[in-house]
């Protein structure tokens, strides 16, 4: 379930919501949690992967020192 992030438009207050994408497309009503507003704006953060507990190798990636077959 992808994670959301909001940030109060009146105290700042970041807030993370998980939240389905057929619940963000019927529209989320937020609340902040500091001070009550409902003025909340989404913030467009960076993109993170997770990787498996079970270890293994991370994934490749391309540059200079990568080897044969990352691209």
């Amino acid at each position: 379930m992808p994670t959301y992030e909001y940030i109060c438009t009146e105290c700042e207050e970041r807030i993370e919501v998980r939240a389905s994408i057929a619940e963000k497309e019927k529209g989320l009503k937020l609340t902040c949690p500091k001070c009550g507003s409902k003025k909340m704006a989404q913030v467009f953060s960076s993109f993170s992967v997770g990787r498996s507990s079970k270890g293994g190798s991370p994934p490749p990636f391309c540059g200079p020192t990568a080897g044969p077959g990352c691209c």
